[in-house]
């Protein structure tokens, strides 16, 4: 079994564990809305550095390797269902927003604040690229 297999399978145990522990109160929530402030946030970052073999560890799971949000833990999760990130309602998100939101978390979704702010804006621009795929 290779690594990235063992990854995936850790991921997926963990997120089952998340969806039972958190359904009831992911699915008691309306709108994933950040706050005004998150909205005027500027990206200080450009490019994408090392942000798509971050995409591949962290986040495939759920979102899935084009980031349509069809992951192989996707299914088992609650609604709402992990962001697509080729859509238009994602695109039309400011970067201040995606960058808030993926620091936050919310429900199933992790917050990634461990992650280094730098890291985070390049993953933002990561899913900048994939607009329209």
């Amino acid at each position: 079994m290779s690594a990235f297999e063992k990854s995936l399978r850790v991921a997926v145990a963990a997120i089952t564990v998340l969806v039972s522990v958190g359904a009831a109160v992911v699915s008691a929530q309306g709108p994933w809305v950040a706050p005004p402030e998150a909205k005027a946030l500027k990206n200080p970052v450009k490019g994408i550095g090392n942000a798509k073999k971050t995409v591949e560890t962290n986040c495939v799971s759920c979102h899935g390797p084009g980031g349509k949000g069809d992951g192989p833990a996707a299914a088992a999760l609650p609604p709402p269902k992990p962001a697509n990130w080729t859509s238009d309602a994602v695109q039309k998100e400011s970067d201040g927003e995606i960058f808030w939101k993926m620091s936050n978390g919310r429900g199933a979704m992790p917050p990634w604040k461990h992650l280094p702010e730098n890291e985070r804006w390049e993953l933002v621009n990561y899913i900048r690229t994939l607009k329209g795929k």
